[in-house]
């Protein structure tokens, strides 16, 4: 199998040195190896701790063996190596050695000289100098003010809300000398404290330091239930949830509802029962299900999103007990009843507006008819070759990832690099080799969205695209996949037999139908359409292939182009399917080339009014 890697900006040249050369908390615009994407399976992985004889535990996320790199010198301590069910991936909880499955499946299987062993043992001995060092900055900072008068000036500083200095005393909050950044620890499975949470008041930077790969969490313990924990997405509902003594552990995550690494799985492996309070917008609620999906849904609870359910810090007085107490289960056993239905439609009907979907700022057309962007669905669009699709749909995830949602790109037609400077472009909305001055400060700007793009170009195989797909899905928790296009995943050769090329189209839809259905992700499809001698209307039957994409399909967009066949002829998009509401329609394309962009111009009625006025 190549070599398959998610990368994003660096990748394609698009950022400065300037940029590269941020501090640890920046996201990295690195290469993601996939390792070659290896066949990574929980039973694959039990298949191989047998047959070497390692005796190992099942954990909600991982399983748990004595590591292999780090007892032989701690013998009176056998520490834990946690290797992940779905990805293979290892770390240690004391040597905070960590890697991919083929390297730990190598370890065990090979007998090779101590000489590797030892180098890398020495590479585990870097990772902790660099922590040593990132925590000794930390530890030599001022221990937090816990006089009434200050403490309350410095939650106010921080705009945290109003808590007793008692509720944090034993968390060993810190802020350095100046007063600019506080500092919340972070503990990892063995409750050792691997990391700071660094918070600025002045730019409002939330960083992780040293590196979110050593698993830490923010966690405050409970005296009584140690083996449940409410899960919260920032801090302001940590410490509120904290300040109220109540009886479970609380616990902070690190990146909020938009991505669960899978660094600090390992750290919740001691809770029992995990109770995500999250709040009640529709990123949120698609979070919870998706967050549960990753942490085990059997352990999982969630508070339902409604007006009397809000997040801790934005009611105060709430009766935290009785709404933890009524967080409901999120699995359900495969055959179920209405009455186990009810709440979840209950909950639909109140949060209407929140269910339609993530709704499009540059295409509000788009939402009059397709009410908005939903997780789960599979959107297929066509067109005539050359009428734009890639550039629309450029756009169309761009706008949607402006707005948290997570994208992973499969451009296999267009090169990464290329299709990257116009999203760039289009993120702009001017010519950007016209305004050299400014890519700097929108490379900045633009890395921290949250798209990510496959290196594939051309032919691929649809097994290979899924293992990449559904990797990528866990690790980076995508909420879109964009495939440009599906032509390119059917192998087509000269002397392929029609019948075969549509069996094989069929195959690849019914992959990601049921991809986007299991793993509740939207997948956007680039279809070319048939080869017909009329292509000036284009139909759902138009699209190339039997019937099945248009069949599975929950929505079908088709780029009719009448400057075909017309001077006067427009280009427009067609809504000609749409299972969510069955409302369809057009959608005027008017070409901004400047600005690469389909958006929608918004009228100026001022200079209206002033033409009206002058004639």
């Amino acid at each position: 199998m190549s070599l398959i890697k998610l990368f994003n900006l660096q990748s394609v040249g698009l950022l400065s040195k300037k940029v590269l050369n941020l501090s640890v908390h920046t996201r990295k615009f690195n290469d993601v190896p996939f390792e070659d994407i290896p066949e990574v399976s929980s039973t694959l992985i039990k298949r191989v701790l047998n047959k070497t004889k390692i005796s190992f535990n099942e954990g909600f996320t991982c399983f748990i063996i004595a590591c292999p790199f780090c007892t032989k010198r701690a013998k009176s301590n056998i520490h834990k190596l946690y290797i992940n069910k779905t990805t293979g991936m290892f770390m240690c909880s004391s040597c905070k050695f960590t890697g991919q499955w083929n390297f730990l499946d190598h370890h065990f299987n090979s007998k090779k000289e101590k000489s590797k062993k030892v180098q890398e043992i020495c590479n585990v001995m870097d990772h902790q100098e660099k922590l040593a060092e990132s925590l000794k900055q930390v530890r030599e900072s001022s221990d937090l003010l816990v006089n009434s008068d200050k403490f309350e000036k410095i939650l106010n500083k921080f705009k945290l809300p109003k808590i007793s200095s008692e509720s944090i005393k034993n968390l060993d909050v810190r802020i350095d000398k100046p007063l600019q950044n506080l500092f919340f620890p972070l503990e990892n499975v063995e409750c050792e404290t691997v990391g700071y949470r660094k918070i600025n008041y002045q730019n409002g930077d939330d960083l992780i330091i040293p590196h979110i790969m050593y698993g830490g969490l923010i966690v405050g313990k409970a005296l009584k239930n140690r083996e449940a924990a409410i899960l919260v997405p920032n801090i302001s509902d940590f410490l509120i949830l904290l300040d109220s003594k109540i009886t479970l552990n609380v616990v902070c995550l690190p990146n909020g509802v938009n991505s669960l690494s899978q660094y600090v799985l390992p750290t919740l492996e001691r809770f029992q029962k995990l109770i995500l309070w999250f709040g009640n917008d529709l990123k949120s609620w698609d979070s919870a299900r998706h967050f549960a999906k990753k942490l085990g849904e059997r352990r999982c609870f969630f508070v339902r999103p409604n007006e009397k359910q809000l997040l801790p810090h934005l009611v105060e007085g709430q009766d935290f007990k009785s709404i933890v107490n009524s967080a409901q289960p999120i699995w359900h056993k495969s055959i179920t009843n209405f009455a186990n239905l009810r709440k979840d439609v209950f909950s639909d009907l109140q949060n209407i507006d929140k269910i339609e979907g993530v709704k499009w700022k540059r295409f509000p057309a788009l939402n009059k008819i397709l009410r908005g962007h939903r997780r789960g669905e599979l959107t297929v669009i066509t067109g005539p070759t050359g009428c734009g699709k890639t550039t629309f749909i450029s756009e169309y995830s761009l706008d949607l990832a402006m707005q948290g949602v997570n994208t992973l790109w499969g451009s296999f037609e267009i090169r990464n690099v290329r299709l990257a400077r116009t999203m760039l472009q289009q993120f702009a909305g001017f010519p950007l080799d016209e305004n050299l001055s400014q890519f700097d400060s929108l490379a900045d700007k633009f890395e921290l969205l949250p798209i990510y793009f496959m290196t594939f170009h051309g032919q691929q195989t649809i097994k290979v695209v899924m293992d990449a797909v559904e990797h990528a899905t866990y690790v980076h928790d995508i909420a879109h996949v964009i495939i440009d296009n599906v032509q390119f995943m059917m192998g087509i050769t000269e002397d392929s037999r029609h019948m075969d090329r549509f069996w094989t189209q069929d195959v690849i839809i019914a992959a990601f139908r049921s991809f986007a259905t299991r793993k509740n992700c939207h997948v956007t499809l680039v279809i070319h359409p048939r080869k017909e001698r009329d292509e000036e209307n284009l139909t759902t039957n138009s699209i190339f292939g039997g019937a099945k994409a248009s069949q599975e399909a929950d929505n079908v967009f088709i780029i009719q182009d009448k400057r075909l066949t017309s001077t006067r002829g427009k280009k427009y998009l067609q809504i000609c399917k749409n299972r969510y509401s069955g409302d369809l329609g057009v959608m005027p394309l008017d070409f901004d080339k400047a600005g690469l962009s389909y958006a929608s111009k918004k009228k100026v009625k001022s200079t209206d009014n002033i033409e009206e006025t002058t004639n």
